[in-house]
């Protein structure tokens, strides 16, 4: 495959470029990268920068896109350019003007895109360009998935890397033929500008048009063939342990010793790796690999708390950080990363018993209660990065995060009584926390100076080593830390707040459902349980279509915080179903509701009926008809920043078939992961979730039914038993004795199952054969856990 680069020297004559926003490593695609990427050596990344809002764009006509939902193209809509949102009107004109298509897809919360928006697509000279020589389309990535990955899989096969923003040309009949992402206006010494692509690209069209049209057929057919994933003459996927060694073994070989994580910089959380190291200890208690997959989880989930990633004063995680430290973060906070962090640090506490881990869940819950929460249960998409330092500025990145020593020391000057040696509450927490009079950020992680003299708080002490550099109690080094942090808190509410993307998408409110159903059972709490259902609520009320028993996509917060729809709605993806399936799954095993459990089978039947692959078997990402005109549909294959839209599915087949017995899901988890089974094989580490599920079919769940009144006291002890334990591969079945109930109708083996002395009594039942009744918790905790 030709590079895009060289393709862009040879179809366009343009000098080699390196402007492009690499988003490449080992085990990794763009999904997991910055979602707006790094910028390549040529252009090195800041951490901080400038973006654009509306608020901050001038007073100018706006343009169709005025019209849409989406926060991102409402950031465009007052563009001087004649951008048209994707769909048939703009695909007409390129028809019928024979123009080509210039496609530009990002999302509102993204730096790069901020920066080329103010660049380029506010500058008349370049919008004049768009307008009258191309068929301009912008596209916001959250709303359009299957558009992102499409022309995403383009520009990766044909460039070094991928990224946001993402800028493709497309034939009137949507086939690329020349991508990159972000571009600078004018051309540098080693980069090629905006402008100067587009008059190539003009130029070419007008003289080569023919020559353009065979490469673009050529590369989508070549791209048709590589995406293939189908089940071909495999009869059964893979063995477990094999894809389980292997894929251990290639995160060990990448792992941090010292700081945790994997790779060198920068450095993502990706929870689904952690998850699945937590499933590999459990299958692996007694070996050395067990031990040391438990210890690289817990030290990358201990590090990434103390780093500046975690926003220690108002909670919650930064999307990335850009040093091997986890100390200067890219400051974009995603609800994606909160839901599958809850997790990772409940199941963190599951496994260790260490507090700390059940605090940082309870953190991360309690920022998206305050921060992402809409007042009728659902889960806003985002916060940026950027913010005005002051009402009036420009925005920068981490401005509202950051803090000078000054500013520390005038919020708490008070005298800490009892130390060694003269000292404020403020001189506390900078020495705790590592902040210095020049500031702690790298100027190779400022290239731009934005943050000189500013500093991220992260952890450079235990409490212990503070209370021992002071001579302090530790109990009292905790108290003044936590006392200073909440007046930082108070204090920040004062600056301009990042913008709030506050679209809400189906799929990212299924995990979200997940992390707080998952974290309240884990840690006993009702109220955390709660916000998992009204979440779920949220879905079904506003996201969820009862005549077609499709799920929609996308809804969008009002005025006067109602929730409103695009006309025609947006229609749900791949991943919609399989999230908020998932999360409906989580939330029946943490409330035992049951109509949670029957609306999860009714999607997943949508599911199936809308994406399976009944040739080459797995899902498709979306609808075969939601995506006409489109070159490709695909197979997502990554378990990245978020898992597979196919691994969460396999595994939700295989809790259903535990709740439901019914051998059609079973059978259909078996065939996706046969489909799967070239890509597991030839890279492990780039399908961690979907290699647990590879796991948890090959060695069968535990049926574990709890005997009982939902509401009664030994009940509800023995269901926490059941949650305070790490069994990911389990499905809890609550019986209350109900012939005619909905899970005994599944299930009839439940029918045989009894109360011993009227007690709640637990059963844990394997390949079709039940335990000896249990009442007493510690008895059964025993038995979950030898």
């Amino acid at each position: 495959m030709l590079g895009a680069r060289a393709w862009l020297g040879r179809v366009l004559l343009l000098p080699r470029a390196g402007a492009g926003l690499a988003a490449s490593r080992r085990g990794s695609s763009s999904r997991d990268k910055d979602r707006s990427a790094t910028v390549s050596s040529s252009v090195p990344m800041p951490a901080g920068g400038k973006g654009s809002h509306p608020s901050s764009a001038p007073q100018r006509v706006p343009n169709r896109l005025i019209h849409e939902k989406s926060p991102y193209l409402l950031q465009h809509a007052y563009n001087p350019v004649d951008w048209y949102p994707w769909g048939q009107e703009a695909f007409d004109k390129a028809r019928k003007e024979n123009k080509p298509i210039f496609l530009s897809v990002g999302y509102s919360t993204c730096h790069w895109c901020h920066m080329m928006e103010e660049e380029s697509f506010q500058n008349e000279e370049i919008g004049r360009l768009l307008s009258e020589d191309f068929v301009s389309v912008k596209v916001d990535r959250e709303e359009r998935p299957d558009v992102d990955k499409v022309y995403m899989t383009f520009v990766q096969a044909t460039s070094s890397g991928g990224g946001w923003p993402m800028n493709v040309w497309l034939t009137p009949n949507l086939q690329p033929f020349v991508g990159g992402t972000y571009f600078p206006p004018e051309d540098g010494l080693t980069r090629v500008g905006f402008r100067t692509v587009l008059l190539r690209i003009r130029e070419q069209w007008k003289q080569n048009k023919n020559t353009l049209l065979e490469n673009s057929q050529r590369v989508t057919t070549a791209l048709l063939a590589r995406s293939e994933i189908s089940v071909g003459d495999r009869q059964l996927p893979p063995s477990a342990a094999t894809m389980n060694n292997r894929c251990f073994q290639q995160l060990d070989e990448g792992y941090d010793e010292e700081y945790g994580g994997f790779a060198e910089a920068p450095k993502f959380p990706t929870p689904v790796i952690l998850s699945f190291l937590f499933s590999y200890w459990l299958s692996h208690r007694l070996t050395q690999d067990g031990s040391r997959a438990q210890q690289m989880a817990l030290h990358t989930l201990k590090m990434m708390a103390n780093g500046g990633i975690r926003d220690h004063v108002g909670q919650g995680f930064h999307r990335y950080s850009t040093d091997r430290q986890w100390h200067v973060p890219h400051f974009e906070k995603m609800l994606y990363d909160q839901a599958q962090l809850a997790v990772a640090y409940s199941q963190a506490f599951q496994i260790s018993g260490d507090e700390f881990y059940s605090d940082m869940a309870k953190g991360i819950l309690q920022y998206v209660a305050r921060s992402l929460s809409h007042r009728s249960g659902g889960f806003y998409s985002a916060e940026d990065a950027d913010s005005p330092p002051e009402r009036g500025m420009r925005p920068k990145e981490g401005a509202y995060y950051v803090w000078t020593v000054k500013e520390v020391q005038q919020l708490l000057p008070e005298p800490v009584l009892g130390a060694t040696e003269p000292l404020t509450s403020g001189q506390l927490l900078m020495k705790h926390y590592g902040l210095t009079e020049a500031g702690n950020i790298s100027p190779s992680q400022d290239p731009k100076g934005e943050l000189q003299g500013q500093n991220v708080l992260t952890v450079r002490y235990s409490l212990e080593l503070t209370a021992a550099r002071f001579g302090l109690d530790v109990e009292a080094v905790r108290t003044l830390l936590n006392t200073g942090l909440e007046k930082l808190f108070q204090a920040r509410k004062h600056r301009p707040k990042p913008h709030l993307d506050s679209k809400m998408l189906a799929a990212w409110n299924g995990l979200m459902v997940s992390g707080y159903a998952v974290t309240g059972a884990v840690l006993g709490q009702d109220r955390l349980i709660n916000y998992a259902t009204n979440g779920a609520k949220f879905l079904k009320r506003h996201m969820f279509d009862v005549a077609s028993g499709r799920l929609m996509r996308t809804c969008y917060t009002g005025s006067g915080g109602t929730v409103e729809h695009s006309n025609p709605p947006c229609w749900g993806f791949l991943e919609d179903y399989a999230f908020v399936v998932r999360g409906l799954l989580d939330l029946y095993e943490a409330s035992q509701e049951s109509a949670w459990l029957e609306w999860a089978l009714r999607l997943q039947d949508t599911q199936d009926r809308l994406f399976w692959d009944s040739q080459g078997g797995g899902y498709f990402c979306s609808e075969a008809e939601l995506g006409a005109g489109l070159p490709l549909r695909l197979k997502d294959d990554q378990d990245g920043a978020e898992p597979s839209a196919n691994s969460v599915s396999a595994h939700n087949l295989l809790r259903l078939h535990g709740f439901t017995g019914h051998k059609d899901w079973m059978d259909k988890c078996v065939c996706l992961l046969t489909a799967f089974s070239e890509r597991m094989r030839r890279v492990p580490v780039a399908l961690p979730e979907m290699v647990r599920a590879l796991s948890a079919q090959q060695q069968t769940l535990k049926q574990i039914v709890i005997c009982g009144d939902r509401q009664a006291k030994d009940t509800k002890a023995l269901v926490q038993c059941v949650h305070s334990v790490y069994i990911p591969n389990k499905v809890l079945i609550l019986a209350d004795g109900d012939p005619s109930s909905f899970l005994s109708r599944q299930l009839p083996f439940l029918s045989t199952l009894r109360r011993l002395e009227d007690q709640a009594t637990a059963y844990v039942c394997e390949n079709q054969a039940c335990s000896m009744p249990i009442t007493d918790p510690c008895e059964l905790r025993k038995l979950l856990h030898p």
